[in-house]
């Protein structure tokens, strides 16, 4: 028997794939809330327009991106795709607010030329700061630091922050460049720097590339089947979501568990893992629960006080791994109130605003005569600007007062919704890959029936947790 612990996103997708394998006899997925889908929530205003507390849209590109349009077409969800493609506003419309302006990022090759105000020099000139810097060996170091060293502290401040911010409400002076720039940081330690890293990949890559293109085109023509990977590659989509909102998504999962004879089990609390020679034994609110094998999708700090008696130096290793605590605050208003379509826009943490960003969703995906916005605060910087329990009341009045005057808004709105997401994102930082490398060692050296999946271990992105999620079936079943 298989349990797996968590029933977010990674949690149900473990359950999924460990359903497949013909080697489990039985699954069972333990969730310690009333509710599954963790993070992802979407909310319906009074209106019926869609308020997402998570994420709402997904990126097709790479393995990760085509495990998860994989996904979705096997749960039968492909009717509700909404597909955004490369060309749409959201996708080519990024901004910045910065100096007390709105700036829109460059989205072509002539505009990299032009100088953009949030630099006061083309961003072309970047690839000369990083021709001229010298190559220093190192085996990690900050996001920031690399990208001042390289690309200029312009660039350092005015976008790479943000654009952190964006990704994991993160501070991009405490971020592993080793682990969420990879490709950027093998660069320079292998070429000296990143223009003639990534001319080198490049190049090494465009026959193979070619090649592999002419066989998949050769396949498809040949093939009876057409796969919404295959549809998205075809279509060009940037981003894609979900009619009725992206929980659409786990939720399915969890209903296909069930029709498959998985146990989900909510408001079911672990408090302690304690590894036999042949079995796992699990205290689940005060019983113990025998398993031949565990997949933990917890979060990693969480993880480390169930096996923290047993296994003190795995816990504090997993332990190591920080989170943040975003608060999320959604508005409703009526008619178009915004200046310019676009996907939003972020905050760089030197402007000490409160805000991270703002997410135009009614950009991405049109309510029928209404805008919505979702405003994320605090993050790295969640208890200066809040404290450790902030009222609703003044979440809700932080984020309406910026957003309402940094986008000139002078309506109020009709509809809002106030969330505070604790501890909901992990901090990848300086010395992550290593730390992850060390977890996977010891819990191989010490045969521990143990799979890691989750945001935790190997990106923040819901691509990327859903295919740690199949990697640790694999794993474990091995």
């Amino acid at each position: 028997m298989t349990i797996v612990l968590g029933g977010g996103i990674s949690g149900l997708s473990a359950a999924y794939y460990a359903a497949n394998n013909a080697r489990n006899s039985a699954v069972i997925l333990l969730e310690a809330s009333s509710r599954v889908g963790g993070w992802i929530r979407s909310i319906k205003s009074p209106t019926g327009a869609i308020f997402e507390q998570g994420p709402r849209t997904v990126r097709p590109v790479g393995l990760a991106g085509r495990n998860t349009l994989n996904l979705v077409e096997d749960l039968k969800l492909s009717n509700k795709i909404i597909p955004i493609g490369s060309s749409h506003p959201t996708t080519r419309n990024r901004l910045i607010y910065a100096d007390e302006t709105l700036h829109l990022l460059p989205v072509s090759l002539k505009g990299i030329f032009k100088t953009i105000s949030l630099l006061d020099r083309p961003l072309i000139n970047c690839l000369w700061t990083d021709l001229r810097a010298p190559r220093i060996s190192k085996e990690d170091e900050s996001i920031y630091n690399f990208v001042q060293r390289r690309l200029g502290q312009d660039i350092a401040d005015n976008i790479i922050s943000p654009m952190i911010c964006g990704i994991c409400a993160g501070d991009a002076r405490k971020i592993s460049v080793n682990f969420l720039f990879k490709s950027l940081f093998e660069a320079e330690q292998k070429y000296g720097s990143i223009v003639k890293g990534i001319l080198a990949n490049r190049l090494k890559n465009i026959f193979s590339k070619s090649k592999d293109d002419a066989v998949k085109e050769d396949n498809e023509s040949t093939s009876l089947s057409f796969t919404l990977a295959d549809r998205a590659r075809k279509e060009h989509w940037a981003l894609w979501g979900l009619q009725g909102g992206l929980e659409q998504l786990p939720q399915a999962l969890a209903n296909n568990l069930r029709k498959r004879g998985v146990r989900i089990q909510t408001e079911a609390k672990c408090q302690k893992l304690t590894f036999k020679s042949n079995r796992v034994e699990l205290l689940i609110n005060g019983n113990i629960q025998e398993c031949s094998r565990v997949i933990s999708s917890l979060p990693a700090k969480n993880l480390a006080e169930l096996v923290r008696e047993q296994h003190p130096t795995l816990s504090a290793e997993l332990e190591a791994i920080p989170t943040v605590t975003v608060g999320v605050v959604n508005f409703e208003f009526q008619g178009d109130v915004l200046p310019l379509q676009a996907f939003g826009f972020l905050v760089p943490p030197k402007e000490n605003l409160p805000l991270l960003g703002v997410i135009f969703d009614s950009c991405v995906f049109p309510q029928k005569s209404s805008t919505v916005l979702t405003v994320m605060m605090g993050g790295a910087w969640f208890e200066k600007y809040f404290g450790a329990n902030p009222s609703e009341d003044y979440l809700l009045t932080t984020a309406i007062d910026h957003t309402k005057d940094i986008l000139r808004i002078e309506e109020e709105p009709v509809a809002h919704n106030v969330a505070v997401l604790k501890d909901c994102i992990p901090q990848h930082v300086v010395g992550h890959t290593q730390r992850v490398k060390r977890i996977h060692e010891y819990i191989s050296a010490h045969h521990i029936p143990l799979g890691l999946c989750g945001s935790s271990y190997q990106g923040v992105g819901l691509n990327d947790v859903i295919l740690s999620a199949k990697q640790a079936v694999c794993d474990i079943v091995q």
